[in-house]
């Protein structure tokens, strides 16, 4: 049975350098991750979008930039 206080957990995208120039620096996303670890992204800002990733480590490979950008837990 699932507990229903683990079925997400929040997080946001804080970035600290801008490499590409496009998403800016601060809180640039939020997301949650699901009970089976897949986690939707949610972009911020002028140009918002949202995608699904199979996990956090899939989210941090691709919009981590080495470091620039950290992911924080919100739960």
């Amino acid at each position: 049975m699932l507990d229903h206080n683990k079925l997400l957990r929040r997080f946001k995208l804080e970035r600290i350098e801008d490499a590409s120039g496009v998403s800016g620096i601060g809180e640039v996303a939020v997301g949650v991750e699901v009970f089976d670890k897949r986690c939707y992204l949610f972009w911020l800002g002028d140009h918002t979008s949202h995608n699904e990733y199979n996990s956090i480590e899939d989210v941090e490979f691709l919009h981590g930039h080495q470091g620039r950008t950290l992911i924080v837990w919100l739960d």
